[in-house]
């Protein structure tokens, strides 16, 4: 595949201008252990990592030493996805192979709540509120966890559809939930009866990940043909394709002011960093190896991603802003 076209020199000098990404904290992790999912705390000042090999770890980014992490311990199986708790700085949530979805206080380690799913873990989502999550089986059931007052499993709604991920709408509280199938398209349920609203029909072949913007007005979903879609969420029409990736996107984000995209996948080497309103590509992070997991700050222009050979990365502007 051809390298992404150049933006045009406005965009391209504002870009590379402000953010050189020359910010690089590293976060050494053991080459065997493959970082599955990354997630910023709600500030940005916390980020906690799930790797395969049952490694479920929370880093201060301005501490990047090993020792300076905590490392929560509990799960017996690969780390499938973590989540923290929108309206709480130190809940975090993660959802594993071993058929459980743990609950954890970080600032004492402890784990306070652990709900059986039922099967594999595979996904996981929480609601803008705090007050649900929903976690995703491999075997495409739906399990909501109400938080309130503990957590606690409610009725699972088996899909259709082979589901791989899924997110909220920002409405508070929940309203619509989004998932993306193995059929290429994007399905739009009601929460929370579950019932269906609205069909994308996004990509050819399978779509792995979505993401919605911070401002609500893009949705980005990353398929197994190397595109990422941007949907206008107004009227649900498709406005560009990104064909910058090199193989399947299995995770896609956007940056903390709805501004930029970035796409991660498991073959070839290189971040591509789309402006999200013309759909050019204004910067390059180039990696060692393939990034799969990527993950925008909530309030600066810094990224963290897996892959590296010395494990998470982060980089981004000095400063953070532009």
């Amino acid at each position: 595949m051809t390298r992404p076209h150049e933006a045009p020199a406005h965009i391209r000098t504002s870009y590379s201008t402000s953010i050189r990404f020359h910010k690089e904290i590293e976060q050494p992790i053991d080459r065997l252990s493959r970082i599955r999912t990354i997630a910023w705390s709600p500030t940005g000042h916390l980020i906690a990592t799930g790797s395969a090999d049952r490694t479920l770890r929370v880093w201060n980014p301005e501490k990047p030493q090993v020792k300076n992490s905590t490392e929560l311990r509990g799960h017996t199986g690969g780390i499938e996805r973590v989540a923290w708790n929108p309206t709480k700085e130190a809940e975090l949530a993660s959802v594993s192979s071993d058929g459980t979805c743990r609950f954890w206080d970080v600032r004492n380690r402890t784990c306070t709540a652990t709900v059986t799913l039922g099967g594999e873990g595979l996904t996981i989502a929480w609601a803008a509120d705090g007050s649900v999550v929903i976690v995703g089986r491999k075997d495409d059931t739906l399990i909501p966890i109400s938080m309130l007052p503990a957590p606690k499993a409610l009725e699972p709604s088996p899909q259709s559809l082979q589901t791989n991920q899924c997110t909220f709408s920002h409405a508070s509280p929940p309203t619509t939930l989004l998932l993306t199938t193995g059929d290429g398209s994007v399905r739009l349920l009601d929460y929370p009866s579950l019932s269906p609203l609205h069909t994308l029909h996004a990509h050819t072949s399978a779509c792995f990940c979505l993401s919605l913007s911070p401002t609500g007005r893009y949705l980005a979903i990353g398929g197994s043909d190397a595109l990422i879609s941007l949907w206008d969420t107004t009227d649900w029409v498709c406005r560009r394709t990104l064909a910058g990736m090199v193989g399947a996107v299995k995770a896609v984000g956007f940056s903390w002011d709805g501004s930029y995209v970035v796409g991660g996948s498991d073959e070839g080497n290189g971040l591509e960093i789309a402006h999200v309103e013309t759909g050019e590509y204004v910067h390059t992070v180039p990696t060692t190896a393939p990034a799969p997991c990527v993950a925008w700050h909530p309030s600066r222009y810094w990224l963290a991603y897996s892959g590296d050979p010395m494990g998470l990365k982060i980089v981004g502007a000095a400063g953070g802003s532009l």
